[in-house]
């Protein structure tokens, strides 16, 4: 069923997408006199349409994209019998180049804005929940199965990421700072000071790791949060929001030194202390063969929260949104230099695990704010077939004063269409492999 949420919202997302970006090219066309035929949101079958005007609007069974089809433009539908007419004034063809270059960048433009607007909507409502840098100073680091790899150790304490402070412990790990070559963390353990660097290719792991998981996390002090199904602990007495202080003999004060302490009682009994509204408590609790007592924690760590003004948000929304721009110009050139690896492109499926399990409107938006971004960017590239392609020929064609010819332009389709579907193909067969794990 979680699947089934994620998929649905990554369906809903790409509709609203390509619906507004096809729009875009559209409202431009239209703008200038040129006669849009169709207008649809996915590709054929057709499972519905009607006309309006000059244009049939319609929605195609394949969710997966959509078209805009304008008289006299070459473009997937590889129109010959009308291009080999003789161009008609309300054609794209017959229009200046300024004009065909504003309408190849419409749908862009459109989906860039869309992109902002929702980056600044949600700066401005939901604000910002953060563990400050002081938190991860005050505490250290709680380690997973990847940091152990990587030589961290429960309690270190980062100072600096690639050479330059932090505010957050999100700054430590988020993806820009795995780009930088030669990058790492510096790290205090009980007062000495050394490199964490990133491995060679440790890039082409993140979209298989999480981060906060298996890399690390704040070091967490904690109180009994909720009890599990057939509980030991809760059966001993123990209550929620008591603190644990000691297992056995040894002294307790973050969570990752619980399943160590509770090991060497692995299948018998321990006696562990708590303070419950400050008195101390002692209890005999049963441990289970996996080590486990059956809780879960409750964090203790101070969160820090920054709300924005409607000024602010504009800033800072569309900083990030560009900012995720960015981040995929620059990994995209490292994709060319072989420092990351073609396995680390995703297509649909990979896509789908950028949305909640749980319908989230705040996440939905944000994911597809951030999709809008990309999409954006990724049509600018100078392919053929895509809208980058079209404005490579149109600036080609007003600084040298020669269109490129219509032989040129059809076969030019042909071969971008064919790299798309290549690179679909390619992509989808990644996202196929990684499920199973290969």
């Amino acid at each position: 069923m979680e699947t089934v949420v994620q998929i649905a919202q990554l369906l809903l997302a790409l509709s609203i997408l390509i619906g507004i970006h096809e729009a875009g090219h559209m409202l431009a066309a239209k703008a200038f006199g040129m006669r849009v035929e169709k207008f649809f949101i996915g590709f054929p079958p057709k499972i519905f349409g009607f006309k309006k005007g000059e244009t049939e609007y319609g929605l195609g069974s394949i969710p997966l994209g959509g078209f805009v089809k304008i008289s006299g433009m070459i473009d997937e539908s590889l129109d010959k019998e009308q291009m080999a007419q003789e161009p008609q004034p309300w054609e794209f063809r017959s229009k200046p180049a300024w004009q065909r270059l504003i309408v190849m960048l419409g749908g862009i433009i459109i989906n860039v804005i869309a992109g902002i607007v929702a980056f600044i909507i949600l700066t401005y409502n939901t604000g910002d929940d953060y563990i400050a840098k002081e938190e991860v100073m005050e505490h250290g680091i709680m380690v997973g199965a990847v940091g152990e790899e990587l030589g961290f150790q429960h309690g270190d304490r980062i100072l600096a990421v690639n050479g330059d402070d932090y505010e957050r412990l999100s700054d430590l790990i988020e993806p820009g700072v795995f780009l930088e070559a030669d990058g790492g963390w510096t790290v205090d353990r009980n007062g000495r000071t050394f490199e964490v660097n990133f491995p060679k290719g440790f890039i082409n792991r993140l979209e298989d790791i999480n981060l906060r998981r298996d890399l690390f996390d704040v070091r967490m002090p904690f109180v009994v949060g909720l009890f599990g199904e057939n509980s030991n602990i809760e059966a001993s007495g123990v209550l929620i929001e008591d603190q644990i202080t000691k297992v056995g003999d040894t002294e307790i004060q973050y969570f990752d030194q619980m399943k160590a302490a509770l090991a060497p009682f692995a299948g018998g009994s321990v006696s562990i202390d708590v303070v419950r509204d400050g008195n101390p408590m002692n209890f005999q609790v049963e441990v289970n063969p996996d080590t486990t007592i059956g809780f879960y924690p409750l964090a203790l760590n101070d969160i820090s929260t920054k709300n924005y003004t409607f000024g602010e948000a504009v800033t800072k929304g569309t900083s990030d949104a560009f900012g995720s721009v960015v981040l995929n110009a620059r990994a995209l050139g490292r994709l060319f230099t072989g420092e990351i690896s073609a396995r680390s492109l995703s297509g649909p499926i990979g896509i789908v695990k950028l949305y909640s399990k749980k319908w989230d409107w705040n996440k939905f938006w944000r994911s597809t704010g951030f999709i809008s971004m990309v999409l954006a960017f990724m049509n600018l590239l100078p392919i053929p077939a895509l809208d980058g392609g079209h404005v490579v020929f149109l600036l080609y064609e007003m600084i040298s004063g020669k269109a490129p010819s219509d032989k040129f332009l059809e076969n030019a389709q042909k071969v971008g269409m064919v790299i798309i579907l290549m690179l679909m193909v390619f992509v989808l067969g990644n996202d196929i492999l990684k499920l199973f794990g290969l």
